[in-house]
């Protein structure tokens, strides 16, 4: 079966990819249905861009690699595209635009882009055998317990990363990427919950309360989710990216406004506890941990301006080492991947002519809100685009 070009990976880039690839295209996936991870995306809703998405919100050994892409095909231009198909979307925080009905509708939508460019789908599909004569690749593609041998003048990986392994995630684009001599920066988890080795935080389970949380030199002020086995919550979330196992984490529980409220309490109400007035500004469940060591006893009105500036130093620089993380079963993206020097920032075009690679797969990653999706848009049209000419 000759083809123009094999996508392996129906997901958010490979779909995209498709759309825009030209004429011959056929998409495989060993899953079910396409666009999984799409349809479980943003509680159900699909969290498919962001209206702030620039370069400065992704991570990459090479910092500068993901801005041709981003630029060429915006969330503006992916915004047009789900308005041509009367989808109906909104803002919910921060610049993230949600699906008002479902996150079915973006992969309708890519479906239909899909079969309009006329590209084939094959899923419950498994690719094995991928060989290069210097001009086609070769792959033997089996479905239905039958093999078929596809010829392709290009081929374009879209399969991913290793998160959500539940969802049929692999590090299949990485041994392809290595079968072809192409380097690989380290895969790890990212967006991921921080866990800790002792249990000091099981009673604070289900307690959230917004903060800032930095890691490796970059903060983020949004909510603090204490769990089970550690912290979650988007801030922890979007820190576990930039955080390297070993090292510390700081916790800024407070508003800067916090000293001059507790200085003007302990004039109205000196006479309640220390621990009642702080649970006006932070989780009661919160305070009680912190009782076990901060000097937190006794009544507001029996503390000193430096008790207090010590108190709130403490709230704001409360330093936590995590022993590691919920790892790729709960992550939401993986971190590394496919080496941006061994690919071209326009095309995507690996060193091996006709092999590309896209999408979460590649060694650009996203913060927590969208950037993701639109990376996967922007390099999947970027890989077409190039195809189509």
């Amino acid at each position: 079966m000759k083809i123009e070009t094999l996508i392996i990976g129906a997901g958010a880039a490979g779909m995209m990819a498709a759309a825009h690839a030209g004429p011959g295209v056929l998409v495989v996936d060993h899953a079910k249905a396409a666009g999984e991870k799409i349809r479980i995306s943003g509680g159900g809703r699909c969290n498919f861009t962001n209206l702030h998405a620039s370069p400065g919100n992704f991570l990459s050994q090479n910092p500068h690699f993901c801005k041709s892409a981003l630029k060429r095909y915006t969330q503006w231009d992916f915004i047009s595209l789900v308005d041509q198909h009367q989808i109906k979307w909104h803002e919910k925080t921060l610049g993230q635009l949600f699906c008002d009905n479902s996150a079915r509708d973006i992969i309708a939508m890519l479906r239909a882009e899909m079969e309009r460019a006329g590209a084939q789908l094959w899923l419950q599909t498994t690719v094995s055998e991928i060989s290069h004569d210097g001009t086609h690749f070769r792959a033997t593609l089996t479905r239905d317990g039958r093999d078929t041998t596809v010829s392709a003048r290009n081929l374009i990986v879209a399969s991913g990363g290793k998160s959500i392994p539940k969802m049929g995630a692999t590090g299949l684009a990485y041994q392809i990427a290595q079968q072809f001599g192409l380097p690989i920066i380290t895969p790890r988890p990212g967006l991921v919950p921080l866990t800790f080795s002792d249990d000091r935080f099981k009673p604070l389970a289900g307690v959230s309360t917004p903060a800032r949380i930095s890691a490796g030199g970059t903060s983020f002020d949004e909510a603090l989710l204490f769990t089970h086995r550690g912290l979650s919550g988007p801030a922890v979330l979007q820190a576990s990216s930039y955080w390297t196992e070993g090292d510390a984490i700081s916790v800024n529980l407070t508003p800067a406004t916090l000293l001059p409220k507790l200085q003007a309490q302990r004039q109205s109400d000196g006479r309640k506890s220390f621990t009642t007035i702080l649970s006006q500004h932070l989780p009661a469940r919160l305070i009680a941990h912190l009782e076990q060591t901060l000097p937190l006893s006794g009544n507001i009105g029996d503390q000193s301006d430096a008790a207090l500036q010590s108190i709130c130093d403490a709230l704001e620089n409360w330093e936590l080492t995590p022993s590691g993380s919920e790892g790729y079963r709960t992550a939401e993206v993986t971190l590394g991947g496919v080496d941006t020097d061994a690919l071209s920032s326009k095309t995507m075009e690996s060193t091996v002519p006709g092999l590309y690679f896209i999408g979460e797969c590649v060694d650009v990653t996203g913060w927590l809100g969208g950037y993701n999706f639109q990376w996967a848009w922007s390099s999947g049209w970027a890989a077409g685009a190039a195809i189509r000419g």
